[in-house]
């Protein structure tokens, strides 16, 4: 796919390599972006390169095709939501086991 910009590059990663959460936290701004719209982020980002490993660039658009929420009140919310999202899609190799896996970091 032809980026909008290098996923590694300053508006990317700022500079150096990050992933997924890490990258698409840097798009809203925690004090004043809350209470957000899924379809905000979508409609602004929604071509943006996110990095989901050293092998694996997708578009923040294809991460929120599998968010449920319509809104968030806050980023931990959105945190939560995306998180879930990217296992759903199976953007991580990594899933936590056990009897609660919600409970375990991802």
């Amino acid at each position: 796919m032809d980026w909008p910009h290098d996923p590694d590059g300053e508006e990317g990663s700022e500079g150096m390599r990050k992933y997924d959460m890490a990258i698409i936290a840097k798009k809203v701004d925690e004090e004043e972006d809350f209470p957000l719209e899924r379809d905000e982020v979508v409609a602004e980002h929604g071509d943006d390169p996110i990095r989901i490993n050293h092998r694996k660039v997708v578009a923040l658009r294809d991460i929120f095709e599998y968010v449920d929420e319509e809104e968030f009140e806050t980023i931990t919310d959105m945190h939560k939501a995306v998180g879930n999202a990217m296992r759903e899609g199976g953007f991580w190799e990594y899933h936590p086991e056990g009897a609660n896996p919600e409970k375990k970091p991802a």
